[in-house]
């Protein structure tokens, strides 16, 4: 199924909605079964592999945008406008998705510009989109209305889609994760940077199921709440089947230490996967901690969903 799994409403031609040649969309994502001896006994692993959805939206990424370009598109605009950190994939992929859907698109990056730009904002520059920059104290506030008013002052009308993409859209998008994966099983785990995947899969859940967020920021306990508000938006409720681990972000969103970096090389080796850093590896490390430690019970079936 490449797109047709897209609820039907009025999109035009090049919605991000439609799979073509030039756009493939690969839905259901791949489910692969995970051998690796430092797995508890009794302990299955499943990799929900979002990150081959397609190579420019891939993962998470897509889907929280997909919605948000049919709405994007349902109420007329031309530009979409969204906020992230230097090494954003979320920028990458609005850049990506923008162009591809007919949109003109604006980054609003946290801090200072530094040339040359690293390979994500590059990325972005080159399929289109325009870069701007908020320091550090306005960027925290970018929710605030006064801010919002500035930049469509600057900018002119936009949709505007929230950092990392997490909104009620989002979350629709993210749902619909737990129905792809064949047969059953008791945990999925996904990265957590600002609470929209975790959200979604917790609300697609069926009973006796849990979800796992392993936070990437740093003092990520502040996701619970971003999780409900979420959760709330999107579907007038919250659901109490899911948690989040927050002793797994190596120094924070976009930060790394040498055992994190050795765990990448090593899984690679094993398993000819190279997991992203600011995200996957993250949760990665810490699903095998966990086993280590006999979190899991022997018997379990463990999700964890690649997000790009």
């Amino acid at each position: 199924m490449t797109g047709s799994d897209a609820q039907s409403g009025a999109t035009r031609p090049g919605s991000i909605l439609e799979a073509d040649g030039s756009f493939p969309l690969r839905i259901p994502s791949p489910v692969q079964e995970l051998q690796d001896e430092r797995l508890a006994v009794g302990v299955r692993l499943l990799l929900k592999r979002d990150d081959l959805i397609n190579p420019n939206v891939g993962g998470n990424k897509w889907r929280k945008l997909k919605y948000n370009v049919a709405e994007a598109e349902r109420l007329g605009h031309r530009t979409l406008l969204t906020f992230g950190g230097a090494y954003s994939n979320h920028i990458r992929a609005t850049a990506a998705a923008g162009e591809r859907c007919g949109f003109a698109t604006i980054g609003v990056i946290r801090g200072e510009e530094h040339l040359p730009l690293n390979d994500s904002l590059a990325y972005a520059v080159r399929h289109g989109m325009r870069l701007t920059y908020l320091d550090r104290t306005t960027y925290r506030q970018k929710r605030d209305p006064a801010v919002v008013a500035r930049l469509r002052h600057v900018f002119g009308d936009f949709y505007l889609v929230p950092e990392g993409g997490s909104n009620g859209l989002a979350v629709r998008g993210c749902a619909e994760i737990p129905a792809e994966i064949p047969g059953d099983f008791n945990l999925i785990c996904c990265p957590c940077g600002t609470g929209g995947t975790l959200a979604g899969i917790a609300l697609g859940l069926r009973p006796g199921q849990q979800a796992l967020g392993f936070s990437v920021p740093k003092n990520g306990g502040f996701l619970a709440g971003e999780v409900i508000r979420l959760q709330r938006e999107a579907a007038g409720r919250d659901v109490g089947c899911w948690s989040i681990e927050v002793d797994y972000h190596f120094g924070g969103f976009a930060k790394t230490k040498p055992e994190l970096t050795a765990f990448i090389e090593d899984f690679q080796r094993r398993h000819a996967l190279l997991l992203d850093w600011v995200y996957v590896a993250k949760m990665m490390y810490g699903i095998m901690d966990l086993s280590r430690k006999g979190v899991f019970a022997r018997g379990s079936t463990v999700i964890a969903v690649i997000t790009g």
